[in-house]
């Protein structure tokens, strides 16, 4: 291996989404004259993808409101952008990334930010057929827009956040929906059983059919389009297409061919350096750790500021990374804000100040780990900072409606 980059010297940044995006904008903000260059698969520039399966689907966005800038804004920062082209090899000794259209990149450090794709249902399971839909893309939603028409029947595969985006949007647009998922209820892995029954009640008082603990067998189909879905109690479900949402696999099958550690993801420490302290990584594609343990997550708020911390580490002004996990999901019109993991809670405390807002807090014995807020940006807000400060209410406290939860603050 070569000496230690210099500050300055050639960036190349392999995945342009939010996270790639982030990397370069914050580079030229903390003021790196080197140049840039972000490659992106994709023939578009940098975009917000959580509206692809509300706002863009419904129609509601153009195509050029996703863009995270206008194309004026690469050249005004002279950031080189090279859409259509992936990064097909790293040569770390030449310290030379080769692109899928012959050319080769020099570079000083390489950022992966490679990010994720669907799990894909397998062809013995019916996954080859046509009429069958996943959202990821501009072009996967531009091919699936075609299929909305009031009145077919849509088979949603996946109780998470996305199979539940995807049928909210779905009934709004007339179809007749049914979501089926494998655990025994929705968001099983996300939220606690007050906030499943929430959204379960939600979506079927908008006429959306939820089949909880029930797998999807098969789909069968005719003349290569997909007909029917057979579930695992032997039902026989007809469907005019499915859109399937069943989880993602990160992107680090380039890491892997270059010699870099991976586990759950391209492997990084605090500084998001990989095993190779000229390649950094950010966004869904990097696991990193966290309070004692090694996470990946899957969020824009991870993928701006873990990008940002990139850069920082680039132009010689690192800091530990320690994220602050939040996400949010828009059903209707229900918006769900949450703050932190609750993935090893032992109690979850419900405050309800309607039938439309309640937030539930997750805690595990007296520590608060994360909050959901349903229509309650306020205990969003609060619940978000307690957890950044390492706070942790008392949960009598938070369980009263009439309990003013800014005081919690002072």
């Amino acid at each position: 291996m070569s000496n230690a980059p210099a500050e300055n010297g050639p960036v190349v940044i392999v995945g342009a989404g939010q996270a790639g995006f982030s990397v370069a904008a914050k580079l030229r903000d903390l003021g790196h004259s080197g140049r840039i260059t972000l490659v992106g698969a994709e023939p578009h520039p940098p975009y917000q993808r959580p509206p692809l399966s509300k706002g863009y689907l419904l129609g509601d966005l153009t195509e050029e409101r996703l863009y995270l800038r206008p194309s004026a804004f690469y050249a005004q920062k002279a950031i080189e952008l090279q859409t259509g082209t992936e990064v097909e090899a790293i040569d770390r000794d030449r310290r030379e990334a080769r692109l899928s259209d012959g050319s080769v990149l020099s570079y000083g450090h390489l950022v992966l930010a490679t990010g994720s794709r669907p799990r894909l249902l397998p062809p013995d399971q019916g996954g080859d057929l046509d009429g069958i839909y996943y959202l990821r893309s501009i072009a996967d939603i531009k091919k699936l827009a075609q299929e909305f028409v009031a009145g077919r029947r849509v088979i949603i595969v996946g109780g998470g956040y996305i199979g539940l985006e995807a049928a909210a949007v779905s009934a709004k647009l007339g179809l007749r929906v049914t979501l089926i998922e494998s655990a025994p209820r929705i968001l099983q892995r996300v939220a606690s059983a007050h906030t499943a029954s929430f959204f379960r009640d939600l979506h079927q008082s908008h006429g959306v059919e939820i089949l909880e603990g029930i797998g999807l067998a098969h789909l069968a189909g005719r003349e290569g389009r997909v007909t029917d879905a057979v579930l695992t109690d032997g039902r026989n479900l007809p469907a005019d297409f499915v859109i399937v949402g069943i989880g993602i696999h990160p992107n680090a099958e380039l890491a892997e061919m270059a010699g870099l550690d991976t586990e759950n993801g391209i492997k990084v420490d605090a500084l998001c350096q990989t095993t190779d302290p000229a390649i950094l990584a950010a966004g869904d594609c990097a696991s990193f750790p966290w309070r004692g343990r090694r996470i990946r997550l899957e969020s824009v708020g991870n993928a701006v500021e873990q990008g940002e911390a990139v850069a920082k580490t680039i132009v010689g002004q690192p800091h530990e990374y320690h994220a602050e996990p939040w996400f949010w999901s828009d059903q209707f019109d229900c918006k769900l804000q949450i703050a932190g993991l609750s993935g090893d809670y032992d109690c979850a405390v419900t405050r309800q100040v309607s039938e439309s807002s309640l937030s539930v807090w997750y805690y595990r014995r007296d520590e608060l780990l994360a909050v959901d807020a349903i229509n309650q940006p306020g205990a969003y807000m609060v619940g978000k900072r307690l957890i950044a400060r390492g706070k942790s209410p008392d949960q009598v406290k938070v369980g009263d409606a009439g309990f003013e939860l800014k005081s919690l603050l002072a």
